[in-house]
């Protein structure tokens, strides 16, 4: 008898809502952390949601998650983002208190019924029972830890961060840290690499810290929060929180001069640091080298919490010595007497190719055995606590022998997410942006709950309670609608709703052109993904084929027509080929009717505006 149905390696975001998943779900689970005291920490930004990152928060709360709530029950600002622009591209983004966040994020797991705690470090896999090889029957028999506890589960869910062979950077100075002051975990990355997973090298980094009573706010530009507003659908509203504000400032020639004289002592210029960036997050030193032509950058400086006087540097990610980070902040408008608390770092870190991952976000190699978040190539608080919140629901439905919860790109941003990483995979570490999104008009953030609560339900993290209030604003909506779309209404019927209901009703009624056109696109491409493809076919053996398209489709191993269209690189040659393949695989099924029909549906799928493929 194994130990536990689910064990959870990390007590990060992505950890967090794994092990809520698993255990809510009626499996007993086993979170283990490096230190109890540090789940849900946020390492960087003091903040959760923003630009796209507000849509995954509100659709995991939507499918069942906690990210949603625990944000709403700490944070100090709250503003929607793009106001000025559709709605399609519109979020909201919450500045946290950070030991808030984290102290609530612990009390929600130690409430958790099913739920266990327990710290170690884990380095070793159990296959079958044992620490051997993987071949194609292998299945994950549990972990072995630093300690030498050999805890046997059904499930295992890789949440590990930027702890796994972590090593951080500040100039001359490197450390076996996956976060400043914190130990890495070290042996876990090799014995993955011994059993044969793909694995690399991915690198991030973090501003310093300054003390809040030496900077002088009086020459920067105020930056007032809104009224605040829950992210969690089952939230009313947010009272008694104050709100504080943030404030930009600005790089200065001065600065970009300190930093392009000490370049050379930077990790990352100098050899040190192999890991890939960010590309969409870089360092003030990037900056400085890649945009010559800019005279200043934004710093934004943002509130750690309400217990502390700690301030954040958004926009000054570094890795420089600490001297010369003193030196560059200084020159900073209204920073020219501050201290700094603690130093920005740069942290490098092994990760998993995500081409080795099922949409399930399952091992292809090791049945039983998922990850999520930066294990998988993500960043992001809010990218991590959705890809873990997948990874824990599939991990429930695989041991209850129920198919997996995998969402379509036209369904929730979550849906591009885990379709982007398994099907193109990353070379650095992925960051979620609306642009991403095909069908985003589709994808508001105040359309989650429509879109996914049924889906939560039906997974069995929607109770009775959410389900009834979810009903209930269901009916609501059809009736605003029904009253705003009357020809001679003047929209004054509906007063008695929330006004946030009414505006979601004018914004689909405004829309629904282009809502309906988004999903009749969506619909011609969904039939590619009704075209099953055998995940074990052997294309070596396919002639035909390109050679490009033989490796690619080897490594991806694709579902469905659908998925393997996106993989680059594949021609449109490949894919009817491929549709040939799945119409004779399932006509030559045992049973299976309507020939007709399925190769009707092939044909349709090729020659209806999917030619672009």
């Amino acid at each position: 008898m194994m130990d536990y149905d689910c064990i959870v390696i990390g007590g990060g975001h992505a950890g967090i809502e794994a092990s809520l998943a698993a255990a809510r779900l009626g499996h007993s689970t086993l979170l283990i952390t490096q230190n109890p005291d540090r789940i849900g920490v946020l390492s960087c930004n003091p903040a959760i949601g923003g630009l796209s990152k507000g849509n995954l928060v509100r659709e995991v709360d939507a499918l069942g998650g906690e990210m949603g709530r625990l944000i709403d029950a700490t944070m100090i600002q709250y503003r929607v983002l793009n106001r000025s622009r559709g709605p399609a591209v519109q979020s909201p983004r919450a500045q946290a208190d950070k030991q808030a966040y984290q102290s609530a994020a612990r009390r929600v797991l130690e409430a958790q019924e099913n739920l266990e705690i327990f710290m170690d470090t884990v380095v070793d896999l159990l296959i079958d029972g044992t620490s051997g090889s993987i071949d194609s029957n292998s299945k994950i028999g549990g972990v072995i830890t630093r300690r030498g506890h050999r805890i046997t589960g059904r499930t295992v869910i890789l949440a590990a961060g930027t702890f796994m062979e972590g090593k951080i950077f500040i100039g001359e100075h490197d450390a076996p840290q996956g976060r400043l002051g914190e130990e890495a975990a070290l042996g876990l990355g090799e014995s993955l690499r011994r059993l044969g997973f793909p694995a690399g090298r991915l690198k991030t980094g973090t501003p310093a810290r300054i003390a809040g009573d030496s900077i002088d706010f009086s020459v920067m530009e105020k930056q007032d929060g809104e009224e605040m507003y829950p992210f969690s659908f089952n939230v009313d509203k947010i009272t008694g929180r104050p709100s504080l504000p943030c404030w930009i400032t600005y790089t200065t020639s001065a600065t970009h001069e300190i930093i392009k004289a000490n370049i050379h002592r930077s990790p990352l210029y100098g050899g040190k640091i192999t890991g890939t960036g960010a590309r969409y997050c870089p360092s003030i030193e990037d900056k400085v080298v890649r945009f010559p032509q800019r005279s200043r950058h934004h710093i934004f400086i943002e509130p750690e919490g309400l217990y502390t006087n700690e301030i954040y540097l958004n926009g000054a990610s570094t890795s420089l010595p600490e001297d010369v980070q003193r030196g560059f902040i200084r020159s900073i408008p209204g920073l020219e007497q501050a201290r700094i608390v603690r130093p920005g770092y740069a942290v490098e870190y092994d990760y998993l190719d995500p081409l080795d991952l099922y949409p399930s976000l399952e091992s292809k190699r090791l049945s039983g055995f998922f990850s999520a978040g930066q294990t998988n190539g993500s960043s992001g608080y809010e990218e991590a606590a959705a890809q873990g919140l997948i990874a824990g629901i599939n991990a429930a439905l695989k041991m209850q022998g129920r198919p997996p919860l995998i969402l379509g790109r036209a369904e929730a941003y979550i849906g591009v997410l885990v379709d982007d990483l398994t099907t193109l995979g990353t070379k650095e570490p992925y960051r979620m942006f609306t642009s991403r999104a095909e069908h985003r008009l589709m994808l508001r953030h105040d359309t989650a709950d429509t879109r996914l609560t049924p889906k939560g339900r039906q997974a069995g993290l929607v109770d009775d309670r959410r389900w009834e209030l979810f009903s209930k604003k269901a009916e609501a909506l059809d009736e605003i609608r029904e009253l705003l779309s009357r020809r001679k209404s003047s929209g004054t019927e509906p007063v008695n709703y929330p006004e946030e209901w009414i505006e979601r009703v004018r914004l689909d009624i405004k829309y629904s052109g282009y809502i309906e056109k988004e999903k009749r696109i969506a619909a011609k491409t969904a039939k590619m993904d009704f075209i099953k493809l055998d995940p074990e076919m052997d294309y070596t053996a396919v002639s035909g084929l390109s050679a490009e398209a033989k490796e690619k489709l080897k490594t991806v191993k694709p579902l469905n027509i659908g998925q393997a269209a996106r993989i680059p690189g594949l021609r449109q040659g490949d894919i009817a080929l491929l549709m040939i393949l799945a119409n004779k695989a399932q006509n030559s099924r045992p049973g299976q009717h309507g020939r007709k029909d399925n190769q009707h549906s092939v044909e349709t799928a090729y020659t209806s505006g999917e030619k672009k493929y």
